[in-house]
């Protein structure tokens, strides 16, 4: 059987069996369409075939259109509704024989929408089903919309549709989206007896596309798509595709499925070149190549068995690491220095389960079991068999060494020795031991057992087989790694603190708090930068700020406005004062008494306020805070702090929440253009200072008219 293709078999029984061969998932792309369309139009003209039964190779039915195809364009050009209608509704669903999908694995994207056009759907109870393409910014495009709907009813497939979520066989089966659930060695033979059946005893046969009996009556019809719409809004700002998704199966309702289909093609072709399409395209294949890393994962080694993991530290980080990987069943020890703080530890981790209860993520049974993975001590006795160690105390240099020396005495001599810490320099850490090579960053992200980054920190003497552990850590824990040098704040914190220096510069410069915050959120982010202040805790937004003002003085933008607010106890949300006033609820709401504190601080930054930046658009206030963010991306980038500008834009949204619609920090500022970005920043560097001026790697990249990512030199990597 050939690779990206399909083929036919006919059995003595007069079933023709149409095998999707496309490994690894059985991908479909326009080839394997066509090689599909070629073997049904033989099926259909055999004398020698009755009903015809489509299944996938090695138990895998389709994982959908292939998203490599769909970036690259398609080999063989189409006419639009050649797929949807002339194929799949006119040959396949219309065809004078049956079909039958036999399901195993996935049926995911336009590979469920080839199963809902056959005449009947077998499955097995571990099969997945659904249709994930708003993920990609676009919307099924081969009778999704049209047909799910009346399979399984409007409000179900509204919500496998806008929240990307399949079912597994049994729920399939419930929802009547499939007709049986047989095992995996039945299904092809259960199949061929359904497709005879249906062949010889029930004619008409079912066509997916004519069904209404799930559809609710037309007035309810359109009170459901009027709320799903108002969700839509509610919940993807800035975002087009889920709204045309509605209107495509509203069309179908109202207008009937065959309007609804051409609908639906005009839909998709509008969407698959838009911008956000592009981003979301790209954040797909970003995610997947983090775990790819050069000098690590391509030289042959394999990762060693992380069965015990020992956590120095039950604080709040400590114990959100503690919970990530119980969850995920690794058996942890947690050590604290006395019993009040280690119970304080062990009862955070108990919250931390118990909330999986409340929302039902987590069965008491299995909290109980759960927690039973974890053990708490106040010594080092246990840690003689310890594969891995994470050290999550507070931000001490003297006390995390002394921490590492009393680790190298009691681990074993292959324990990887982590910090989460998410600034100090790991040369200092390691600095009073003799086992640099397996001293290696480990930065969870707060909350620990939900942010899905970890940041995982090399210095020049980690081994690769420590990190390639590391990253087999991260991939259990369901975490996203990005492997990073080491240097102040590392890749995620150091590109992003310029984000709320640029906010203070322009509130110095007259720009009002909430403003910004509010341009912020519209632009996509959960919070402005003074929520975030808040939320962080300004004690910790000042000490991190000095560590930045040593190490990078020329390029710190220093406010008053903090400290001056720290001075009188405003401390942030946990004090229920900060830049935002918070009520028992912790509902944040803006607070009449910052404005004295800012005129205080505008007048210790000379008093100037520029009228100019009173007429500041929301676009031009996200630009003013993000390019400082992008210039420094572009630093850490030329440093080889980070391997590849797609790493960062993964930071950038699961580290810093920046929306991924938008591809991520690198990959918004390329679709801008380098030239744009740097000249802006040039302007303004004349207007405010050095705290905009461009760097070299920026301008190089400007000048030659390049991607901000292009020509990282990998071989000339330091990490």
């Amino acid at each position: 059987m050939g690779r990206g293709t399909t083929e036919m078999e006919v059995g003595g029984d007069g079933v023709a069996v149409i095998i999707i061969n496309n490994p690894p998932v059985n991908a479909l792309s326009v080839d394997v369409l066509f090689s599909l369309k070629e073997n049904y139009e033989q099926a259909i003209k055999r004398d020698d075939v009755k009903a015809i039964v489509l299944t996938g190779a090695k138990g895998r039915f389709s994982g959908g259109f292939d998203i490599n195809a769909f970036q690259k364009g398609t080999s063989k050009e189409v006419k639009p509704g050649f797929i949807s209608i002339d194929f799949l509704t006119d040959s396949v669903e219309g065809a004078n024989k049956p079909s039958v999908a036999a399901i195993d694995g996935l049926a995911l994207g336009g590979g469920l929408e080839v199963a809902m056009a056959c005449h009947g759907r077998i499955c097995t109870s571990t099969a997945q089903l659904g249709l994930p393409e708003l993920q990609l910014g676009i919307i099924p495009g081969m009778g999704g919309t049209q047909r799910l709907p009346r399979l399984v009813g409007l409000s179900k497939s509204l919500e496998m549709m806008l929240l990307s979520k399949p079912v597994k066989g049994e729920e399939a089966h419930s929802l009547g989206l499939v007709d049986a659930i047989v095992s995996p060695k039945e299904l092809v033979k259960v199949a061929r007896s359904w497709a005879l059946d249906i062949a010889e005893y029930r004619r008409p046969w079912v066509r997916s596309l004519y069904r209404t009996d799930k559809l609710e009556p037309l007035g309810e019809a359109k009170e459901i798509l009027k709320f799903a719409r108002l969700q839509a809004q509610k919940q993807s700002t800035n975002l087009e595709h889920p709204l045309v998704c509605i209107d495509c199966i509203e069309e179908g309702i109202v207008s009937g499925p065959r309007a609804g289909l051409w609908k639906e093609v005009d839909s998709s072709k509008m969407l698959q070149s838009s911008q956000t399409s592009k981003n979301l395209v790209h954040f797909f294949f970003a995610q997947r190549a983090t775990s790819k890393v050069s000098g690590v994962t391509d030289i042959g080694l394999v990762p060693r068995k992380v069965r015990k993991v020992a956590i120095v530290g039950g604080g709040l980080m400590g114990s959100g690491i503690a919970t990530a990987l119980i969850l995920s069943k690794y058996s942890v020890i947690l050590k604290e220095v006395s019993e009040k703080f280690l119970q304080a530890g062990i009862g955070r981790v108990r919250a931390n389960l118990q909330s999986r209860i409340k929302k039902g993520k987590m069965t008491e049974e299995s909290y109980e079991k759960t927690l039973s993975l974890l053990t708490g001590v106040l010594d080092y006795e246990q840690f003689r068999d310890v594969d891995l160690v994470i050290e999550a105390v507070i931000e001490n240099v003297s006390l995390k060494q002394q921490i590492f020396a009393d680790l190298e005495r009691y681990c074993p001599p292959a324990c990887i020795l982590a910090t989460n810490t998410s600034t100090i320099d790991l040369n200092l850490v390691g600095e009073k031991t003799t086992s640099q090579d397996r001293i290696v960053g480990a930065h969870f992200f707060s909350p620990a057992h939900i942010m899905p980054l970890l940041e995982i920190v090399r210095t020049q003497r980690t081994s690769a087989q420590v990190v390639l552990d590391l990253l087999d850590v991260a991939k259990k824990i369901h975490k996203t790694p990005i492997v990073v040098g080491n240097c102040t704040g590392f890749a995620v914190n150091r590109m992003f603190f310029p984000y709320t220096q640029a906010a203070l510069l322009l509130v110095d410069r007259g720009l009002d708090v909430y403003q910004i915050d509010r341009a912020i959120t519209r632009f996509g982010m959960p919070m402005g930068p003074f929520r975030l202040a808040d939320l962080v805790g300004f004690g910790v937004a000042v000490a991190t700020a000095l560590q930045y003002l040593q190490s990078f003085p020329e390029r710190c933008y220093k406010s008053m406005l903090i400290p001056l607010m720290l001075e009188d106890k405003r401390i942030g949300e946990a004090a229920r004062k900060g830049f935002y006033q918070y009520d028992d609820k912790r509902k944040a709401s803006p607070d009449p008494e910052i404005k004295k504190y800012v005129e205080q601080s505008r007048n210790m930054a000379g008093g100037i306020q520029d009228p100019k930046l009173m007429k500041l658009t929301d676009k031009d206030i996200v630009e003013m805070v993000f390019f400082p963010v992008v210039n420094e991306a572009c630093r850490v980038l030329d440093e080889r702090i980070a391997l590849k500008a797609s790493d960062l834009d993964i930071a950038s949204i699961m580290g810093m929440g920046f929306p991924h619609y938008r591809g991520g920090i690198m990959f918004w500022a390329d679709s801008l253009g380098a030239n744009y970005v740097s000249s802006r920043l040039e302007d303004w560097s004349k207007m405010y200072g050095e705290f905009f001026k461009p760097c070299a790697y920026l301008v190089e990249r400007a000048n030659k008219g390049e991607s901000l990512g292009a020509q990282v030199d990998l071989a000339k990597s330091r990490l």
